[in-house]
């Protein structure tokens, strides 16, 4: 059975670091794309950042880029977001996401973990 379990949130003051980690089994990691959403109150859930199945390419959404760093262990089986500069906008639950690289149709999703940034 496929699964995924975010770790890693909790609360930070503005300007501070977060490291969330994803752990992933019951499925072939290596062969799934890493993506880790965010979903704030009143907002809809929106892309974060994506790292390929071999971590070789990474993808950031603009409010990511410089601050955010998303990396995977494909021996660990996990996939990281390393998160600087926090701001209070960067309030949310963070999800992350697995998707096939051989089936489009094919996705898993974590359970989430608040991020929450405030003085």
């Amino acid at each position: 059975q496929a699964q995924l379990v975010e770790s890693g949130g909790g609360l930070v003051q503005p300007g501070g670091s977060l490291r969330l980690s994803c752990a992933a089994s019951g499925f072939l990691f290596s062969s799934f794309a890493m993506s880790w959403f965010r979903h704030s109150p009143g907002k809809e859930r929106e892309f974060v950042a994506r790292i390929t199945s071999d971590g070789r390419f990474t993808h950031y959404a603009d409010f990511a880029k410089g601050r955010f760093t998303i990396s995977r262990d494909n021996a660990k089986n996990t996939v990281s977001l390393q998160m600087n500069s926090l701001k209070p906008e960067d309030t949310a639950v963070f999800y992350c996401k697995a998707a096939s690289d051989r089936n489009p149709l094919l996705s898993y999703w974590g359970q989430g973990t608040q991020v929450t940034v405030s003085s």
